[in-house]
């Protein structure tokens, strides 16, 4: 594992003291997590959805069903600021 190339993945800057830091971490975080691997899971359904506070099943599907939507005018009739026809947000970069 490389975590220059992590870093670089993640458009981060780190120097090589940092490297030198997070390197070993990092392994250590993917061994630990990597144990996950060596569980018998034989006999073990996949579980879908969650349980409700009383512990039943919750239905974690559900049939696609058609439905109306707002227009692309309600839409922008509730945004604090709209810009030719989109929502204006904040620049992040």
């Amino acid at each position: 594992m490389d975590v220059r190339k992590i870093a670089e993945l993640a458009h981060l800057e780190i120097t090589e003291v940092e490297a030198a830091i997070y390197q070993p971490q990092m392994e250590q975080i993917v061994s630990y997590v990597e144990q996950l691997n060596e569980l018998d899971l034989d006999g073990v359904e996949p579980m879908l959805g969650g349980l409700t506070e009383e512990g039943e099943k919750t239905l974690a599907l559900r049939e696609d069903e058609v439905a109306d939507s707002f227009s692309q005018n309600e839409a922008l009739a509730e945004a604090p600021s709209a810009v030719t026809g989109h929502f204006q947000v904040p620049k992040v970069l």
